[in-house]
């Protein structure tokens, strides 16, 4: 077996990222800590058809969504906090070309739960007798719904509860703060379903900020909430979830996060931000070079960078990593 799997973001998302696959992705708070680097990379590879399963909408869905990769969503909130609703997730969902299914974020947690536990239905007494149980975007001829959230009585009491479905995405892409080469992951700050979606996906790849000796994980395995063994891939990814933030390594860039969401209301503007920070984008340099050097050093400047200091000894610089990539490729292994 081999312990490395780290492997480029271009190849994670060629391996294991086809049309029309349930797609899920790890995010804290609609601003928070989100793979947004592999939804574009998902765009640069013509992904399309997906159904995108979100805790809550990021800018990864609102651009996902307006670039037309998305057929079906389901979340549990889609707006974009302080930066307003999500206008590219808006756009298509007003024009036909996503339909979304809307879930309270308690019951997209469980759904997550009841995925990584493999349990044939979630029992909840959230969202029972509301209109987010009654109704149903991919049935929406049926009102009041029957099947989105089915009655179920509970056998002790015969109390009238509701029945989730849970969920078990395809692929999980999951954004964390350090991981190791072989996929043992330690997240800083809110953690949402990212524990869940570990389990609950068929396949997980990580997106890592930083990649750290192994020593780091045993130092703080009580910290280690994604272990390596349901880990398929790792990519290293330098400011994989900009422009929202990473606790520890980098502020959001609230000013990237205005124009990103402003373009996105137009097919134009989508179009033009498309050509410019994704498809026109072809390697890692080119992507830090497109958030910009004096953004980088402001963005890390951050109140929230001492959570990062325990760990600051073990992170591996570039040039190993690079090495490491290079030795799988050599060896023509796969994780």
């Amino acid at each position: 077996m081999n312990p490395n799997k780290l492997v480029s973001l271009k190849e994670a998302v060629s391996r294991f990222a086809s049309d029309g696959i349930q797609y899920a992705s790890g995010a804290a708070l609609p601003v928070g800590s989100d793979a947004v680097a592999f939804g574009r990379e998902l765009l640069r590879q013509g992904r399309k058809g997906l159904h995108a399963l979100f805790h809550c909408n990021s800018q990864q869905l609102n651009l996902l969504a307006a670039a037309g990769a998305v057929g079906k969503a389901e979340c549990g909130f889609s707006g974009l906090e302080v930066f307003g609703f999500a206008n590219g997730l808006r756009r298509a969902v007003e024009s036909g070309r996503v339909v979304l299914e809307d879930y309270s974020n308690l019951s997209m947690a469980l759904r997550f739960l009841g995925g990584a536990l493999d349990w044939p239905f979630v029992p909840a007494t959230v969202n029972v007798g509301s209109d987010i149980a009654w109704r149903s975007a991919f049935s929406p001829d049926d009102h009041p719904s029957e099947k989105k959230i089915p009655a179920i009585s509970d056998p002790f009491t015969g109390r009238e509860l509701g029945a989730l479905s849970p969920l078990k995405p395809d692929l999980a892409a999951i954004h964390v703060t350090l991981s190791d080469p072989d996929g043992n992951a330690i997240m800083i700050g809110t953690e949402w379903s990212r524990f869940e979606l570990s389990r609950a996906a068929k396949k997980v790849v990580l997106l890592a900020d930083h990649i750290v000796d192994t020593d780091c994980v045993r130092q703080f395995p009580n910290l280690v909430r994604i272990p390596g063994v349901v880990v398929d891939a790792v990519v290293w990814q330098p400011f994989a979830a900009w422009p929202q933030g990473s606790p520890g390594a980098y502020d959001i860039d609230e000013e990237h996060m205005r124009l990103m969401n402003g373009r996105l209301s137009t097919e134009e503007g989508t179009a033009s931000y498309v050509a410019e920070f994704v498809t026109g984008v072809d390697s890692l340099d080119d992507y830090l070079a497109r958030i910009g050097g004096e953004a980088i050093e402001r963005l890390q400047k951050s109140s929230s960078s001492f959570l990062l200091d325990p760990y600051r000894k073990w992170i591996k610089p570039r040039e190993e990593i690079e090495s490491l990539l290079a030795q799988n490729a050599s060896r023509g292994e796969t994780p």
